[in-house]
């Protein structure tokens, strides 16, 4: 008893016993505190997929069926993920017109950016799919403009033009616009391949690619771009350019004909 008593007095009993005590505060809130805001993450959760489902019965259930399923007036939403369903409705293609043409146009957008993750939510538990990209993957910090411009020659010019004017296909379809678009939904796009899109998955063009292209689209539509090579006719390529040489060029060989047969008359006359 002695010496436990002596021990109890010794000047290093005091600190033993604090940090002892630390310890074990600290091994509790490590226990509890990650559960406690994981479950706090799961509850946010369910509650986004429970308002979304009740925005989808509403605006999308009509032509996609009420599980997500599909029908004849809408294909299936089961694993197309939250990506497709904040590029749809966040470009406003989605919900569609009563009357569509060959395909669906980009307009106002309806929802609020709230719910359109309340909706892109609820689509991804019915099935798993491409993520929303985050600022970091689509982003121009890291980007190689030049890489991005060969990559999009290659895979999308074809289609959009190589400034990404848009460009006519086939049936009355077209390849849109991508001046003016969120770069966010330029990599969702290629990630889920909207409409007459092929997709582009991480295996076909990983996540830096698709960050290159997005920085060459920024460069070539910025407000501050001069076309090096002068009067670009709108950067429509081979028609606007073809247009100009008939009414231009072929129009001054005709003029220029006309000119030299009337002078070779007069010549003849006198």
């Amino acid at each position: 008893m002695k010496k436990l008593s002596a021990r109890r007095r010794h000047p290093l009993a005091a600190l033993v016993v604090l940090l002892l005590a630390l310890a074990c505060t600290g091994g509790l809130y490590a226990a509890f505190a990650p559960a406690s805001k994981a479950q706090a993450d799961e509850t946010a959760q369910s509650l986004a997929i429970e308002e979304g489902k009740k925005l989808y019965a509403v605006g999308c259930a009509s032509c996609h069926g009420t599980g997500g399923q599909g029908s004849s007036d809408g294909p299936s939403l089961v694993g197309v993920g939250a990506a497709a369903v904040d590029f749809q409705v966040g470009t406003g293609r989605m919900p569609a017109a009563t009357s569509q043409g060959a395909q669906v146009p980009r307009k106002k957008v309806v929802y609020t950016q709230a719910e359109i993750d309340q909706l892109a939510a609820y689509i991804s538990s019915l099935g798993a799919g491409p993520n929303i990209p985050t600022e970091a993957e689509y982003g121009p910090e890291g980007a190689d403009i030049a890489k991005g411009g060969e990559l999009f020659r290659t895979n999308c010019a074809q289609c959009h033009n190589f400034t990404g004017k848009g460009g006519a296909l086939t049936r009355g379809k077209f390849a849109p616009t991508i001046e003016d678009v969120d770069p966010k939904h330029i990599y969702e796009a290629m990630q889920t391949g909207p409409q007459n899109m092929p997709s582009f998955p991480d295996t076909t063009l990983s996540e830096q690619n698709k960050k290159d292209i997005i920085a060459y689209l920024n460069a070539v539509n910025g407000d501050e771009t001069e076309s090096p090579g002068g009067l670009e006719l709108g950067g429509l390529g081979p028609v606007s350019e073809g247009l100009f040489g008939w009414i231009f060029g072929l129009g001054g060989l005709i003029a220029v004909a006309v000119w030299v047969a009337a002078r070779t008359a007069k010549a003849k006359k006198s």
